[in-house]
């Protein structure tokens, strides 16, 4: 029998979305923008901040084409999830955690036209862009995704030939 485990991924989604619009709705309610809480020194900060474009900001303000491609894009999730992640706890994971990070940054753009950031890192030298738990999400699921098709899956390719 083929598992989808439908109802522990979907509960692992709305943990993902929840904790990032809670953490979001912290910083919103508690700090000033740009106003920042030192955690590791300089390393690791929270930081307030709102970007209104993509990973390292581009393409600011571009709504209308963030809202078009987040529902392609978790149209494909879903039609990946239910053609190929049968019985493939990595690749479900994966496509979880990107559905879900899609869905989070998707909920700020739809009611505020921006997204809230705040995780701000310093890696030795180089100023890493602010990011939230939707963005570590999508990070972590593509990773994963790397892992299962680059590694993972290689071996019930070869034993089907």
């Amino acid at each position: 029998m083929k598992s989808y485990r439908i109802i522990p991924m979907a509960l692992f989604a709305a943990f993902l979305i929840g904790l990032d619009q809670l953490t979001k709705f912290l910083v919103v309610t508690r700090m000033e923008e740009g106003e920042s809480i030192p955690v590791l020194g300089k390393y690791l900060a929270i930081t307030s901040h709102r970007n209104s474009g993509a990973a390292w900001g581009m393409l600011q303000g571009q709504m209308i084409f963030f809202y078009i491609i987040t529902v392609v894009v978790l149209a494909i999730l879903v039609y990946v999830y239910i053609r190929e992640a049968k019985d493939n706890l990595l690749l479900q994971t994966a496509i979880v955690m990107l559905a879900a990070g899609s869905f989070g940054n998707f909920i700020d753009r739809i009611l505020f036209q921006e997204v809230v950031d705040f995780v701000d890192v310093l890696l030795i030298f180089y100023d890493f862009p602010i990011f939230n738990v939707a963005d570590s999400a999508l990070t972590v699921g593509v990773v994963l995704m790397i892992v299962e098709f680059f590694f993972m899956g290689k071996g019930e390719k070869d034993a089907g030939n």
